[in-house]
């Protein structure tokens, strides 16, 4: 039973540093400070106070579910009204054992429910995630509450990192740009008139988000040698990687793509080691990013090129729609 002294409200303002701290006490391998937490969470565009669920105890945070639609459409005007996500949620160590946590997921299930959501997603939200989804080795109780509330695994993909200290530019890399040179493709920084194109090479053939985040990188000061890209004898951009894109990380790589036609040619995994070099150039200590697909292409390249595999996270989908409830 859950302690009298708790009350599930809404969040109120200032609740944002309290809130850090709490998340921090209940996962001190995943902290975040309150300017983060206010970045990536209060002032999302989607933000919605009434969906950001807070446990008090006397004042005191000491847990926090959060639930979230679109109120802004990610791509093209599509709202994605039958769908939303949860982002976070925790509890405290100190406030646990008291079913305080599945409180605070039916209270937010609820009002999702009651906003026309019938499919829920933990986590994977775009624009703003701080996790793709549950680590579940890491939070062993929290997949075993999330699976008694109906959630199913849909998608496992893994972080990943390589160390960086060492490295230099493999000799067939090398060699590789030097022939394509020769043949007259541009294999370098980002220039002013590549930029277009490569927001709309990375939202038509990848993903919107991708577009969006460098884009939105680029308004804020990323600077350009930071992405490499490359472009055909034709002068048609073909691919790109590039590291910085999120937080002014320098160490996070990505995003990175070539298009289609020409993968299997050595061009991705060419632009891979160039970005690296550029990287270590910056004195990056590592490489490292939070998504690659598990058994994809781009995974077994990152294998290949000496990134290992740190994390691996659980994306998992629930149906709360009255039918799907009574199921």
């Amino acid at each position: 039973m859950m302690d009298a002294t708790v009350q599930v409200r809404a969040f109120q303002p200032g609740d944002g540093p309290r809130i850090a701290d709490a998340w921090t006490a209940a996962a001190p391998q995943d902290p975040i400070t309150a300017t983060r937490f206010r970045d990536l969470i209060l002032l999302d565009r989607n933000f919605d106070p009434e969906g950001l669920f807070v446990a008090d105890r006397d004042g005191e945070v000491v847990g926090a579910a959060y639930v979230v639609r679109r109120r802004v459409a990610h791509d093209g005007d599509d709202l994605e009204p039958g769908r939303g996500w949860i982002p976070f949620f925790f509890v405290r160590p100190d406030a646990r054992r008291q079913s305080l946590g599945r409180e605070l997921l039916n209270r937010g299930l609820e009002w999702l429910r009651d906003e026309g959501v019938t499919e829920v997603v933990f986590s994977s939200y775009t624009p703003n995630y701080v996790l793709p989804g549950l680590d579940a080795d890491r939070y062993p109780e929290a997949a075993a509450l999330l699976a008694s509330l109906g959630f199913e695994i849909i998608e496992q993909p893994s972080s990943m990192e390589m160390s960086l200290r060492g490295y230099r530019l493999p000799e067939s890399a090398s060699e590789h740009a030097a022939r394509l040179r020769a043949e007259g493709w541009y294999l370098g920084t980002l220039l002013d008139e590549d930029i277009v194109p490569l927001i709309e090479l990375a939202g038509r053939e990848f993903n919107s988000d991708w577009a969006r985040a460098i884009r939105e990188g680029i308004v804020s000061g990323l600077p350009l040698e930071r992405i490499m890209v490359a472009r055909n004898p034709d002068g048609r951009l073909i691919g790109w990687a590039m590291h910085g894109t999120y937080d002014d990380v320098i160490d996070r790589f990505g995003p990175f793509g070539v298009l289609p036609e020409s993968r299997g040619t050595g061009l991705g995994r060419l632009l891979l080691h160039l970005t690296l070099e550029r990287m270590s150039a910056v004195q990056a200590h590592a490489a490292w990013f939070l998504w690659a697909d598990e058994g994809s292409a781009a995974s077994n390249l990152y294998v290949k090129t000496g990134f290992e595999i740190t994390r691996t996270f659980t994306i998992l989908r629930a149906d709360i729609s009255w039918e799907g409830k009574n199921a």
